[in-house]
């Protein structure tokens, strides 16, 4: 599975436009460490409502990118969340790693 979905990442382009697919990345690069970084505040606070929204948040912008993989683990936790449930495991530090990576493909996906 590719990092970043390049089919779902041209119709973004395409939709936003080459110029603005730039700001979008930056946007995305700025944002996500706070989301994860609130992430781990609610976690250690047992704020399961915040854990939530951070993770909905990360979800849906992970997938307007086709960060597939992303996406996907930010649904598991949020849907935990939504189960009252955060025992999550060593899930936030696997979020973070393939948060890693697609930054470093939007990076390099640049125009």
């Amino acid at each position: 599975m590719p990092v970043i979905d390049s089919a779902t990442f041209e119709e973004l382009k395409q939709i936003s436009g080459a110029d603005f697919i730039n700001e979008l990345i930056d946007a995305f690069l700025d944002d996500t460490p706070n989301l994860l970084k609130n992430l781990t505040t609610a976690l250690a606070a047992g704020d399961i409502d915040s854990f939530r929204r951070n993770a909905h948040s990360l979800k849906s912008n992970a997938n307007t990118f086709g960060a597939a993989e992303l996406g996907a683990l930010a649904k598991e936790l949020e849907f935990m969340a939504r189960a009252n449930n955060l025992e999550i495991g060593n899930r936030l530090e696997v979020l973070k790693e393939a948060y890693g990576r697609a930054a470093e493909e939007l990076q390099r996906m640049r125009t």
